[in-house]
């Protein structure tokens, strides 16, 4: 495996080099009248230029080629069929949606790789207007090769489930693993390669871009420290294809292709604060409850996208992770519920704790604004009935939640085509007993 340097850090202002090219970067100023090394000085801005300096993202790339070198973009049509960025296929369905692991593409059925694995489950809002989200599954078995991929449209959070992911980015590798995330930004060049059959989640968000959550009364340490999220170091190639380098774009739900003579990743040096980054969930501080009742589960959220409206996210990137239970004369599992938000779930491994049978690792489940959720009868009565004592929970386990404010519709593939929905889903509640006594 090739060495990955890593800057630690979330939000910072980093610089790299890279250590063939000694002084790449120019000092005192961002665009001087000859770059060092012959390279040519390009921004990639992550907001407005006007916006609050809390909030202006931006990185200054240091290349051997400035990234308009290329040949016009034309569609792409049908090789990411199931990619979608409109939700009006489908009748809306308030319905608790569960799906059975989603298939990997078989070596039988040919190669496809990352962008061709592309899958739409659900979402909300349009691209266009830069407002919303979008759930997609990634199932694939091949390598890009030679071939970046970047999202004109939003973010990707993307998290594993089986198969690691090895990222090659504008600003450097990374090597991501199931119980990792990472976060290309929008407009980031990437490419993936993978070692076998692949298959994760992605939460893609179109306004602004994903925070660490504000602490309050919790104070200045815990849930996910800043220190433990990581970004590549400059790493470089100068390749010229004959054959020709894909540039694939998605913009505006679509995709569309282009063609150069050398590879994207030619970036020297850079430095700035809109960078790629990866996070270990194992790091995770959890927070909870030491007395009595079960928290809500905003307590484990790792990264928000906040909306325009306060304390209101278009996307919450939340785990549950292991973790001690302790708290006394309480139902400890998590309670019946009806949110305001929408709750998709997905299984990286173990069994989550709430439902142990049925809701697997590669699956999901969809529980929207006002549906009523929560254990089935096995969960509810033995945790009626448990010593109360403390006890480990969700060892070798970790379930995730992409939770938002936004009303989700699922895409003709989620409900029909993946031929994955549970349709006997809602059973699991059936056979709760009416306990009632005067």
């Amino acid at each position: 495996m090739p060495e990955y340097k890593y800057l630690s850090g979330f939000g910072s202002h980093f610089e790299s080099e890279d250590p063939r090219c000694p002084n790449a970067l120019p000092e005192g100023q961002n665009s001087p009248q000859k770059c060092a090394y012959g390279l040519y000085a390009e921004q990639l801005s992550g907001s407005a230029f006007t916006a609050p300096r809390t909030e202006n993202t931006r990185s200054w790339l240091y290349r051997i080629r400035p990234s308009v070198v290329h040949n016009p973009f034309e569609r792409f049509d049908q090789v990411a069929p199931f990619l979608k960025g409109k939700w009006d296929e489908q009748h809306p369905n308030p319905n608790q949606m569960r799906w059975n692991p989603f298939d990997i593409p078989s070596s039988s059925g040919g190669q496809v790789d990352f962008v061709a694995g592309l899958h739409t489950v659900c979402g909300a809002g349009d691209a266009r207007s830069r407002h919303g989200l979008a759930i997609h599954v990634y199932l694939c078995n091949a390598s890009m090769g030679d071939s970046a991929f970047y999202n004109s449209d939003g973010d990707f959070l993307i998290v594993p489930q089986q198969g690691p992911l090895d990222i090659t980015t504008e600003f450097g590798k990374m090597y991501v693993k199931p119980n990792e995330i990472c976060v290309i930004p929008q407009g980031i060049r990437f490419n993936v390669a993978v070692e076998g059959p692949t298959r994760g989640y992605i939460l893609e968000v179109y306004d602004g871009h994903f925070k660490l959550p504000d602490l309050g009364p919790i104070g200045a340490n815990g849930l996910a420290n800043p220190r433990d999220f990581v970004s590549p170091s400059a790493w470089f190639e100068d390749r010229s294809v004959t054959d020709g380098y894909r540039i694939v774009s998605k913009y505006q739900g679509a995709l569309f292709v282009a063609n150069q003579r050398h590879s994207p990743f030619d970036v020297v040096a850079w430095h700035g604060n809109y960078v790629p980054y990866k996070y270990d969930l194992a790091k995770f501080m959890v927070i909870n409850s030491v007395s009595f009742d079960h928290c809500d589960p905003s307590i484990f959220t790792v990264l928000t996208c906040p909306s325009l409206r306060y304390g209101t996210a278009i996307a919450d990137f939340v785990i549950f992770p292991p973790r001690w239970s302790v708290q006394e004369h309480t139902f400890r599992p998590p309670y019946y519920h009806r949110n305001c938000m929408s709750e998709f779930m997905g299984l990286i491994f173990g069994r989550y704790e709430a439902k142990e049978g049925g809701f697997l690792p590669g699956g999901a489940s969809l529980h929207s604004m006002m549906t009523p959720h929560g254990p089935d009868r096995k969960c509810f009565e033995g945790a009626s009935n448990a010593e109360l004592k403390p006890e480990r929970v969700a060892d070798g386990t970790q379930a995730f939640m992409f939770e938002s404010s936004l009303s989700m519709a699922v895409t003709k593939w989620g409900e029909e085509t993946c031929q994955k929905l549970d349709a006997r889903y809602y059973e699991c509640w059936q056979s709760l007993q009416k306990n009632f006594k005067i």
